[in-house]
């Protein structure tokens, strides 16, 4: 190529620059020009490895409009999240590129979508990645894109690698689609999070001849500091007296959905202008939350992860209540602010309990190989395709994890989505053991880099940078041990008694369950459809992930430790004061107690009945018995079909059960099912409602 085409080129990248940005003045950096070069001239696979804001977008928009000058193919971008999609349109649009996406939330426009990508009419597509395994796009629209596309880019590319923070086994799909790319068609896959190992894989995936273009991962814009406190009261009275001394507008990230609830909570009775964020909340409801939290109209949203990848706005801070599991999510997540800002904080406030959130979502990894030869058995014996629904009475795994399992033995070959559901393909498959447990080994290794993090007294951001294998990492002079930033460590007395009866709150509502899991039949049980017979609304005194109670419920049920004993006064107390507040609800008032017997926790649970029924002065009719020991107390816990069979098995109701409301008392909520088939019993006998009380909820 001569040197003339390539200043030609060069001259019309700054020229759509000019264009995309808005400013007359904007000029493409070095770096920047060398992935467009590689992309619109050499038409060359690419990695790009910058920091958050160094402008990655900007280079696939660039080539998009050069590759279209020269008479290419639309471009297609596989996106993870909804609110990258949004971000990308608009910052297309101002360029006068015609960008489109195809996601789930709207499929009734498709095939208008389609034929204007027939028409020429089409610059850019967006895809999720979860669309390149729909059968239908998969067969009929992507061979199509495949063939007459003019650049591929895969954003957030550290999800291609079970050796990234953030595997999502839907990139894995990516591998295929490369694969049958026509020869000369460019490819682009950019992150900014990616360490040497996560590079390396990632280009490897790519094929031969791949540019990895490799920047500092320097964010001149953040001053990053910790802030120790001993206690829940005063992580959240910290945030009450000084989240108003942040600059602007920011997020502050908690480890579950149960925290953003209760602090967000707590911060709007402290004053202050927040909102909780998570992957539960409607996404109609997230769209206008970002545009509030754009526009300065909240200080902050109280957010789960969910509010992370493609958000795209300049923030002033962001303060984390609980660290993350790995330095690398706390590299992008702190990214979020300092976008187009010269100053922006970033706070950590560390949890005791972090540890104990990281092993949860640890449990959550790759199944054993005997339950996945069993799901692989069931498919190839049924004949016929088969939902992730009618797979759960076979299967004890969570819908969540069954389905992430069935994802990666698709692209493993093993099985295949079709219309319908899953189908073996009869290819055999290895469990590929020794490499989960690397990465096994990989997540305990970032685990304890992340709490070296809290402790280190070297610089806050060459640590992070270190731990991405930033070559260039050098100490910032701007983060709290460098001496560039002085947070405070005192909090109000008031504001610790707030937060202490804020947390000293207890009663959360266990909501019953409307609709019996499909596929029951299947195991010969005849319950489908709504719940007649269910229970009512029910209380617990917290969720084990709560900041408050939840401490004492954690200590109490704690994996692999069996407690058992009377109700600890703390909890005792709590029930009484949830008891309080509910009955103003009740339908009528209960005339009697029934429990759920535990083999764990015999005298916990029985001791609970006892003290409400003494309180009460109503009696203690019978229990929901075990009449086979056989089945495990949490047998089938992993999905509901399997968790109902288990119960019926396991339980039956041993009681004399009067004609009036009662009390259903456990002492741990985990699916739902135990007092839900309890109270289908409770209400075959007689009682008028079933009232289910517990000390916890999980989740």
């Amino acid at each position: 190529m001569s040197d003339d085409v390539r200043r030609d080129a060069r001259a019309s990248a700054e020229r759509h620059l000019r264009e995309l940005v808005g400013r007359d003045d904007a000029a493409l950096r070095e770096d920047q020009w060398r992935a467009i070069e590689a992309l619109a001239v050499d038409r060359r696979r690419s990695l790009v490895v910058q920091r958050t804001g160094w402008g990655k977008s900007a280079v696939y928009f660039v080539a998009t409009l050069l590759l279209r000058e020269a008479g290419a193919g639309p471009t297609v971008i596989v996106s993870p999240l909804l609110a990258l999609m949004r971000n990308q349109i608009a910052a297309a649009e101002r360029a006068g590129i015609r960008a489109v996406t195809i996601n789930s939330t709207n499929i009734e426009q498709w095939q208008p979508i389609n034929d204007a990508i027939n028409a020429g009419g089409v610059d850019v597509l967006l895809v999720s990645p979860e669309r390149l395994n729909n059968p239908g796009f998969r067969d009929e629209v992507l061979p199509r894109l495949a063939a007459t596309c003019g650049l591929l880019v895969v954003d957030e590319a550290h999800c291609i690698s079970d050796w990234g923070h953030d595997f999502r086994p839907d990139y894995r799909r990516i591998r295929t689609l490369l694969d049958d790319l026509p020869g000369g068609i460019p490819v682009l896959a950019t992150t900014a999070t990616a360490n040497a190992r996560v590079t390396a894989d990632v280009a490897e995936q790519l094929g031969e001849d791949v540019l990895v273009l490799r920047g500092s991962l320097d964010r001149e814009s953040l001053r990053l500091g910790v802030v120790r406190l001993k206690t829940p009261e005063q992580r959240l009275a910290w945030l009450a007296d000084h989240l108003a001394e942040q600059p602007g507008s920011g997020i502050v990230y908690c480890l579950t959905v149960a925290a953003t609830q209760e602090v967000a909570a707590f911060l709007r009775e402290r004053g202050h202008a927040v909102a909780a964020y998570s992957g539960q909340t409607e996404t109609t409801e997230r769209q206008a939350l970002e545009q509030d939290l754009v526009e300065g109209r909240v200080k902050a949203l109280v957010a789960t992860s969910a509010l992370g990848m493609g958000f795209d706005a300049s923030l002033g801070f962001v303060v984390n209540l609980g660290a993350p599991s790995s330095p690398v999510a706390y590299y992008q997540q702190v990214g979020r602010a300092g976008r187009g800002t010269d100053e922006a904080s970033v706070v950590l406030l560390p949890q005791i309990e972090d540890r104990d959130i990281w092993a949860y979502f640890a449990s959550l990894a790759f199944p054993r190989e005997e339950l996945v030869r069993q799901t692989l058995d069931v498919l190839a014996g049924a004949g016929r395709p088969m939902s992730t629904a009618a797979l759960e009475p076979h299967v004890e795994l969570t819908r969540t994890r069954l389905e992430t399992m069935l994802k990666v033995l698709d692209v493993d070959g093993a099985v295949r989505r079709v219309q319908g559901g899953w189908a073996a393909t009869g290819q055999e498959w290895a469990y590929d053991a020794e490499r989960y447990a690397r990465v096994a080994q990989a997540r305990a290794r970032e685990q304890a880099a992340m709490l070296a993090y809290l402790d280190t007294t070297e610089c806050r951001m060459r640590y992070l940078r270190e731990q991405l294998d930033d070559p260039e990492a050098q100490d910032c002079g701007r983060c709290d041990n460098c001496g560039g930033l002085a947070l405070p460590t005192e909090v109000s007395a008031e504001s610790v008694a707030q937060a202490g009866e804020r947390l000293a709150r207890p009663g959360v509502v266990v909501e019953p369950r409307k609709m019996w899991p499909t596929a029951l039949a299947s195991r010969g049980i005849d319950l489908k459809g709504k719940i007649a017979e269910g229970p009512e609304e029910g209380r617990a005194v917290a969720r084990l992930t709560d900041l408050g109670h939840g401490q004492a419920l954690r200590e109490l049920f704690r994996a692999g430790e069996v407690v058992d004993g009377p109700v600890p006064p703390g909890l005792a107390r709590a029930v009484l004061e949830v008891m309080k507040d509910w009955s103003a609800s009740w339908p009528a008032r209960p005339v009697a107690i029934v429990y759920v017997e535990s083999t764990r926790r015999p005298t916990l649970v029985r001791d609970l009945a006892e003290g409400i029924s003494r309180v009460m002065q109503i009696p203690v009719v019978g229990r929901w018995a075990i009449v086979d020991p056989d089945v495990a107390p949490d047998q089938g816990a992993m999905n509901s079909a399997q968790r109902v069979v288990a119960v019926r098995r396991r339980f039956d109701l041993d009681a004399q059960v009067p004609a009036g409301p009662v009390l259903l008392v456990d002492d741990l909520v985990v699916t739902g099912w135990t007092m839900t088939m309890a109270a289908r019993a409770l209400r075959g006998a007689g009682a008028a409602a079933v009232l289910p009380l517990a000390l916890g909820l999980q989740g």
